[in-house]
């Protein structure tokens, strides 16, 4: 579309960005409107307000909402399939126990933690949580001391990996927002991971589980028994790598490209660079674990069974990234994004400390990590987009910030925070002691690795 004038200037711009996140808020805090009609009115709202012209409103609205679901929707859904297959068959439960035996008993909370960093690449915080508690569970009664041992580095691996690695939808929907590199990104995310995981959540379970004992609950989700006819190691590792090594071969190729090490117009490069396009990666993955997961173990009508239960869960979180998009496209065509950008680079700020710092503001306020992030990438996008000499490697870190933002200070008011308090048995004070406390921890030293990467690099 052709770019509007901006009807105000960046005084009272300023003022209608914020009054749109207060009333974002309210909608969402004390109404409990769903984010997604919040973002929606909201983002018509601000369409007004700015002024926008009346038969330009609409299009503007849907063209930032059929623009984040471009890139949201495929990863998303592809990504939840392979993570819910490979839950079904008891991909999970080899894995975690493997470990186990590889690391000893003695390091059984690190076995835990690493497969749960492994699996918690496809399949989501809440999906993974649960289906990994019962394994855990029956490791701490096999082996004894407080549950939070055991549990926290499981927690806090898929919170790592929900924050900072793609398929998952936040990460998905600030890059396509951001406009980094999906591929770099997938990187960045996994180098930054498992540092971040190591210090916030392992030796932070650690030193937890050894001072507060928590008994294991009586309520449990399962045995943590393993199924009738689990796939084997080799098969969980090949499906969860096949599209790492998909990405990373594009990624690779491509930078070799760029230098002049390969020809790029050489046709075995343009196929692999294809394949290793993120969504390519997915969906031969998923086809890949539908027909390896499924032989011998369920028909084929089972597989399509599985595969379209797992898409039910995600599409409020699908639509809400894109109504997200919605919001970003609003504030950038109002001329709302140029305002905050001026008066980013007059404080002087950072983008990658302004994109932490409004993240975390709106993620305490409101508790949703998927809102916080969404709406923190749609504000910062246009500063990002006027400021020049950021890199592939830059944007990516910026995304990482604002997922680090929407980590932070998990309290009363997020899901996930009585997700984690219900199952392990502990009360509001005891979740605030360790849950909130260890995501705090994930986000402040995830931001911190970024920022010292981006000074540095």
């Amino acid at each position: 579309m052709e770019a509007i004038e901006p009807a105000y200037g960046t005084g009272p711009l300023l003022a209608i960005a914020v009054g749109a996140v207060a009333v974002l808020l309210f909608l969402v805090m004390k109404v409990r409107l769903h984010a997604f009609v919040s973002l929606t009115l909201v983002s018509l709202l601000v369409a007004v307000a700015t002024r926008i012209p009346a038969d330009e409103i609409v299009p503007t609205m849907l063209d930032g909402f059929g623009d984040t679901l471009a890139s949201v929707a495929l990863l998303v859904g592809l990504g939840v399939m392979i993570g819910r297959l490979m839950e079904v068959t008891g991909g999970a439960a080899v894995l975690a126990n493997t470990l186990i035996r590889a690391f000893g008993e003695q390091r059984a909370p690190l076995a835990l933690g690493v497969a749960s960093l492994l699996f918690g690449f496809p399949i989501f915080f809440d999906a993974g949580l649960i289906v990994m508690l019962p394994i855990v569970f029956s490791v701490a009664r096999r082996l004894g001391g407080s549950v939070l041992l055991y549990a926290l580095p499981v927690a806090g691996a898929f919170a790592v990996m929900h924050a900072f690695v793609p398929p998952h939808p936040g990460p998905v929907a600030a890059t396509g927002l951001i406009g980094a590199d999906m591929g770099a990104t997938l990187v960045v995310g996994l180098l930054l991971a498992v540092p971040t995981w190591y210090l916030a959540s392992y030796l932070f379970a650690l030193f937890t589980g050894r001072r507060l004992q928590l008994p294991v609950p009586d309520d449990v989700l399962g045995d943590g028994t393993a199924h009738d006819d689990p796939p084997r190691l080799s098969t969980v590792l090949a499906i969860l790598l096949l599209p790492m090594l998909l990405i990373f071969g594009n990624t690779g190729l491509t930078t070799l490209s760029t230098i002049g090490a390969v020809d790029g117009d050489a046709a075995w490069v343009r196929v692999l660079v294809l394949l290793g396009q993120t969504p390519v990666a997915l969906l031969i993955t998923a086809i890949t674990a539908m027909v390896v997961l499924g032989r011998g173990r369920h028909p084929r009508q089972r597989i399509e069974q599985i595969s379209n239960e797992a898409l039910g869960p995600v599409c409020s979180i699908i639509l809400i990234t894109g109504a997200g998009g919605m919001f970003g496209g609003v504030l950038r065509a109002g001329g709302i994004g140029e305002a905050l950008a001026h008066s980013l680079e007059s404080t002087g700020l950072p983008v990658i400390v302004a994109a932490f710092v409004v993240a975390t503001a709106l993620r305490v306020a409101q508790g949703s990590a998927t809102v916080a992030l969404t709406t923190t990438a749609a504000l910062i996008a246009p500063t990002v987009a006027a400021t020049s000499g950021l890199s592939t490697l830059d944007l990516s870190l910026i995304v990482i910030a604002i997922a680090c933002g929407s980590t932070v200070l998990s309290h009363v008011n997020d899901s996930g925070f009585w997700l984690v308090g219900r199952f392990l048995g502990m009360d509001v004070r005891t979740t605030l002691r360790t849950w909130t406390v260890m995501e705090t921890l994930i986000g402040v030293i995830g931001f911190g690795f970024a920022f010292l990467l981006s000074l540095v690099l």
